[in-house]
């Protein structure tokens, strides 16, 4: 795509929320665009609103119509508010917040429920990601890091859905009576560039978006993203990669990235690891503490990497989760949707070179069923998300080859690609540059300003 695209269209369209009713408050003036035939223009409105949906259309005020566009008059001093918009959706932190934004609001009926999407400019976005991402306080250059690979990932996006390319790549699935191959990404976003939960990016408002340091942080960086063969970065990014990060293929499409390679999480003259690809030697790496720069205690840098939600859970780096039998037929049964019986073991048959599970076959008493990649596996063995497929497997308690226990140790929080967020905010705190933390995970890239 031509790079003067992005000097002429510096928005961005995000999904907040969905429901059959939509309240929602206009902080100042807006006028309103309605998208339907004979529909009159509406004068500038303000205050409290409600829109609901009624035979596949969007209700307000007496109109109804298929669509509509809220403006702000002034677009750096008015706002919206939404209220209930339910942030880390499937995950264990799930709630609901209000939450306010810059730039327009365009209500969209769809699926007999309204979609609530903002249209804003990239880098006030990124003000918000970059503080509902990690906290304000971090380090410049952490900051930085964070703010380049926010800017370079949403650009990718942006080209793919205007290329046409949704990251679809329905003949590499598998789904028959024994195995599920599977993956999710973005692709289910047609009707915007992206939403604004843990999916893609936290997006969480202006109120999010506070404090000087994001703020240089976002001048500094102005219009810099990573790149690649002069193409922009699929610039990944995730909690803690537990010691070593992971490529792009093990989490979606089979497709390799020479920027997203397996990078040992420590000093450069250390990268020589394991093949955590031999099963041997993941069950020695993820048993065991190596040094890593995620691999912290500090609370002072922790505080600043994560938000009070995020605090709630502290064992990121190496983690254990307990099972009974009924509970872990339970899950599966779910997330498979297939009695599998009693569930007799759980094999690793594919490791990425994190360790990460990527094909994992389930044993039960009734039949044998292989799932992955690895999202899959961390959705089937949760309630919610599993921090990481990079896991080994104790049973114990066994009666009858029936164990009644299953404990997996595990390692990292996240998929692993691209970015640690714990690590890099260490290096940050530790002096480095941002050129320095970037170049660190995403190896064989640039940093270039395209605007």
């Amino acid at each position: 795509m031509d790079r003067n695209y992005w000097r002429e269209h510096p928005y961005v369209t995000v999904g907040i929320t969905e429901s059959p009713e939509i309240s929602f408050t206009l902080n100042g003036p807006y006028s309103v665009s309605a998208t339907a035939e004979g529909s009159d223009r509406p004068k500038p409105v303000s205050g409290q609103q409600t829109a609901t949906i009624s035979d596949g259309m969007v209700v307000w005020n007496g109109i109804k119509v298929n669509e509509l566009t809220f403006t702000p008059e002034d677009n750096r001093d008015n706002s919206f508010t939404l209220k209930d918009v339910v942030i880390g959706i499937d995950f264990h932190w799930q709630r609901k917040e209000q939450q306010t934004f810059q730039g327009s609001l365009r209500l969209l009926a769809h699926e007999n429920k309204i979609i609530a999407i903002n249209c804003v400019h990239i880098e006030d976005y990124l003000l918000s990601v970059i503080s509902s991402e990690m906290s304000a306080t971090s380090s410049l250059e952490f900051l930085k890091a964070a703010a380049i690979i926010s800017r370079s990932w949403l650009l990718k996006q942006i080209e793919n859905r205007l290329d046409g390319h949704e990251g679809t790549h329905d003949d590499e699935r598998i789904d028959t009576d024994n195995e599920y191959m599977g993956w999710n990404d973005r692709e289910d976003h047609v009707l915007f560039d992206v939403c604004a939960d843990d999916h893609c990016q936290r997006y969480q408002g202006i109120q999010k978006a506070v404090g000087p340091t994001v703020a240089q942080a976002i001048k500094e960086t102005w219009g810099m993203v990573l790149t690649s063969d002069d193409n922009i970065c699929d610039a990944r990014f995730y909690k803690c990669c537990g010691g070593i990060t992971e490529e792009y293929n093990v989490c979606w499409e089979n497709i390799r990235y020479k920027y997203l390679t397996a990078v040992c999480d420590r000093l450069p003259e250390e990268r020589n690891f394991p093949d955590l690809t031999v099963e041997s030697e993941a069950e020695k790496w993820i048993r065991s503490n190596p040094p890593a720069f995620c691999n912290t205690q500090d609370k002072a840098i922790l505080g600043q990497v994560l938000n009070d939600y995020d605090l709630e859970t502290m064992d990121f780096y190496r983690w254990k989760q307990e099972y009974s039998q009924e509970d872990i037929r339970r899950l599966i049964e779910r997330g498979t949707g297939k009695d599998l019986g009693n569930i007799l073991d759980l094999i690793p048959l594919e490791r990425g070179l994190s360790g990460r599970i990527y094909k994992l076959r389930i044993i039960g008493s009734k039949r044998t069923y292989t799932v992955g990649k690895e999202l899959v596996i961390r959705r089937i063995l949760s309630t919610s998300h599993l921090y990481s497929s990079a896991f080994v497997i104790d049973k114990e308690d066994v009666c009858d080859g029936i164990p009644q226990k299953f404990i997996l140790h595990g390692a990292g929080w996240g998929h692993g690609v691209g970015l640690c967020q714990i690590g890099a905010a260490v290096m940050g705190a530790k002096g480095y540059p941002y050129d320095k933390i970037l170049l660190h995970y995403y190896q064989n890239a640039n940093i270039e300003k395209i605007y």
